[in-house]
């Protein structure tokens, strides 16, 4: 078959997107939203199956074992960058085994401090922690970027705000709001709604530009020159995919992420679309690799 004929042919039959993490978090939500809008452009159902579990890595070689045949896709996060340096036993190489398809959006982590800390800027925060070494912690898992993303601040403003270690992100932000933790550096749809109705104080976006759900507040490079982290999101396919069809569903992702209500829904997410080429992807999963690999080593992160 032709290479235009297996291009128009596809999808011909329902196509499954393996969420590797649990429903009703951040990447389920989007993967639920651009998988309708795939089956309604497409006319063939987008199903999405979670598959959590091992920070993301049991989905994730579930989707590297799959036929490449476009029709078992993988929702990547920045997790997977991270877990090339994280873990030591994968059986697979994420940037060898998956193909990127397209990028979907970049969601900023947030700079926060609970009400009773004396700091309002990230200058301030540098300053009270320097003088306070070891006495300021922030709450977070192991993996994922908002343990990291505390990590490279202390590396990039030389101050130790301490790690302590949480099964999940609800309680650290509950000890948070309790004064058990002082600074947070989780990612904005997590602590955005407390921002608003005034119960934490929010510091910076880690983002390197400004977000749009909170414009006021400045970006902690601002202060901190050459800081950036945050949670990004997109999809990928198994190696040797046909290419005609990584085309495809890029061209399809790219024009959802133009379409108003989606890029609406993704503002009130604190996120911006992440458009772009499967080159363009594949060069972010690569540089982000290398990046967390860094800071990974530098701070002696390991996985439980």
């Amino acid at each position: 078959m032709s290479r235009i004929a297996r291009a128009q042919a596809y999808p011909s039959r329902p196509v499954r997107i393996i969420v590797p993490y649990a429903p009703a978090g951040a990447p389920d939500i989007v993967a639920r939203l651009m998988g309708q809008w795939l089956s309604e452009r497409l006319g063939q159902p987008f199903i999405i199956e979670n598959r959590p579990g091992a920070g993301g890595n049991i989905g994730t070689e579930a989707v590297v074992r799959a036929r490449p045949d476009g029709y078992t896709l993988v929702y990547v996060v920045t997790a997977n960058a991270i877990s090339a340096t994280l873990f030591d036993n994968l059986n697979f190489n994420f940037i060898r085994d998956i193909a990127p398809v397209a990028g979907i959006i970049r969601v900023p982590n947030l700079v926060s401090v609970n009400l009773s800390l004396p700091v309002n800027t990230i200058p301030q925060l540098v300053a009270y922690a320097k003088a306070h070494p070891g006495k300021l912690n922030f709450g977070a898992g192991k993996g994922g970027t908002v343990p990291l993303s505390g990590a490279l601040f202390n590396m990039m403003a030389d101050v130790n705000i301490v790690h302590v270690p949480y099964s999940n992100q609800t309680q650290a932000v509950t000890d948070l709001l309790a004064n058990q933790m002082q600074v947070s550096f989780d990612v904005m749809p997590t602590t955005i709604e407390y921002v608003r109705i005034g119960k934490l104080r929010a510091l910076a976006v880690t983002t390197a530009t400004r977000s749009p759900a909170l414009p006021d507040i400045p970006t902690v490079g601002d202060f901190v020159p050459g800081y950036e982290a945050s949670s990004w999101h997109g999809v990928g396919v198994p190696k040797n995919t046909p290419a005609e069809v990584v085309e495809k569903l890029n061209k399809e992702i790219n024009a959802g992420l133009a379409d108003p209500k989606i890029k609406a829904r993704f503002a009130d997410l604190g996120g911006t679309p992440l458009v772009g080429s499967p080159a363009d992807f594949g060069k972010l999963i690569a540089d982000e690799t290398e990046k967390w690999a860094k800071v990974i080593r530098a701070a002696n992160i390991k996985a439980d």
